[in-house]
């Protein structure tokens, strides 16, 4: 796998290109903001039409990435669906596509803002789970070494041989590692913003997603 391994509060993580994380001494597969039903949640506010394959791509890339992991283990860290009635609308199919890799293995939704945690779906449904040095929920709070979060949806815009870039990223510091999102039409925050500013230590770093996930400094 083409991956960018490195150590967070004593765990060795690698990020993924597609914005998951494993963690292989716990055979663990975090992804977090899936974002499921988006599409057919702007139709039905009015909303840009967008093509609805989202479920599908989404879905296919997590397979893909459990596959190569041989993960025991799956953590979805929250906003696995755009909103209450997309869970309502797509679970079905979800449920369908899913089953077959979620018999066997833990699977782990973490409530987020967005849902409550799909509910109709199996696996465990919490408001945040610890392993070992790592707990996992969906926003970052004040809290000691050793969380990992999504929510904000990072992306970092870099300059690369007279390109500007703008990637979705990894944030991470020496307590705290917030996720991006997952999800195929999920937006993104910028690492300069205020908010991700003042979460993250000034010599946080970050890791660009892509075919070849890159660290560097958290461009501010």
């Amino acid at each position: 796998m083409n991956v960018l391994s490195f150590t967070f509060c004593g765990a060795r993580l690698a990020a993924m290109p597609s914005g998951a994380l494993f963690w292989q001494d716990e055979a663990a597969l975090v992804v977090s903001d899936l974002h499921l039903g988006k599409a057919e949640r702007m139709a039905r506010r009015g909303g840009p039409i967008l093509p609805p394959y989202e479920v599908i791509e989404t879905l296919d890339r997590l397979l893909e990435d459990i596959a190569k992991t041989a993960a025991r283990t799956v953590i979805c860290l929250g906003d696995s669906f755009d909103d209450l009635a997309a869970a309502r609308a797509t679970t079905g199919s979800v449920s369908q596509r899913l089953a077959p890799v979620m018999a066997g293995r833990r699977w782990i939704w973490i409530e987020g803002n967005h849902d409550p945690g799909p509910v109709d779906l199996s696996g465990e449904h919490l408001a945040e789970y610890t392993l070992g040095p790592l707990t996992f929920r969906h926003i970052a709070q004040p809290t000691e070494p050793g969380e990992i979060s999504g929510h904000y949806h990072p992306k970092a815009q870099v300059r690369l041989k007279g390109r500007t870039i703008t990637r979705r990223c990894f944030l991470i510091d020496d307590t705290r590692l917030i996720m991006p999102a997952y999800g195929t039409y999920t937006g993104g925050l910028y690492s300069g913003s205020p908010v991700l500013s003042k979460l993250m230590a000034p010599n946080a770093q970050s890791i660009l997603t892509g075919p070849t996930p890159t660290a560097l400094p958290m461009p501010r």
